[in-house]
């Protein structure tokens, strides 16, 4: 079942993220498996504003998503499934749900940034309908998003920016 987070979900989603990181480790990308989790009042600014979900499997949270609006689309900031849950859907449901939530507030669609070579980075998003954006096709507000993400150096492997 997808639902807001709560505060009470808040560390748990820590605990999905560290989980989540880890296949990246046998990609050769120890960094992302080893990046700190968002912190808690990161995670709660989302969850106060109602652009956190989960999929709870009615033991708790095992998937969750972030989202904001960048520049009249939905942005996905994060979605994450632990790895004991993945290859279940339960990341499209979050993506599918966060699409509504864009459409319900009248937004264009839904953008994310990834790796571009990571297979259940942009392969699977691509597979979801999302399109690498050009240079060119960046809004001020992903290009921003693309300059944080360098500054925290996640671009020590390809990454792009994706559209739906």
């Amino acid at each position: 079942m997808i639902r807001l987070a709560v505060v009470e979900d808040l560390p748990v989603l820590q605990d999905i993220e560290r989980a989540a990181g880890e296949p990246f480790r046998a990609l050769g990308m120890a960094a992302i498996a080893d990046d700190d989790p968002p912190s808690l009042a990161d995670l709660a600014a989302y969850q106060n504003d109602g652009r956190a979900w989960v999929c709870d499997d009615g033991g708790g949270p095992v998937a969750y998503l972030l989202a904001e609006v960048v520049d009249g689309h939905g942005h996905i900031e994060q979605v994450s499934v632990h790895p004991d849950h993945a290859r279940q859907g339960l990341g499209r449901r979050l993506i599918e749900h966060a699409a509504d939530w864009a459409a319900r507030k009248g937004l264009a669609g839904l953008t994310l940034t990834t790796y571009a070579e990571v297979p259940w980075n942009a392969p699977y998003y691509s597979r979801l309908g999302f399109v690498t954006l050009g240079e060119q096709d960046l809004t001020e507000g992903l290009r921003a998003i693309r300059a944080q993400e360098i500054a925290r150096g996640l671009n020590a492997w390809p990454r792009v920016t994706m559209r739906r």
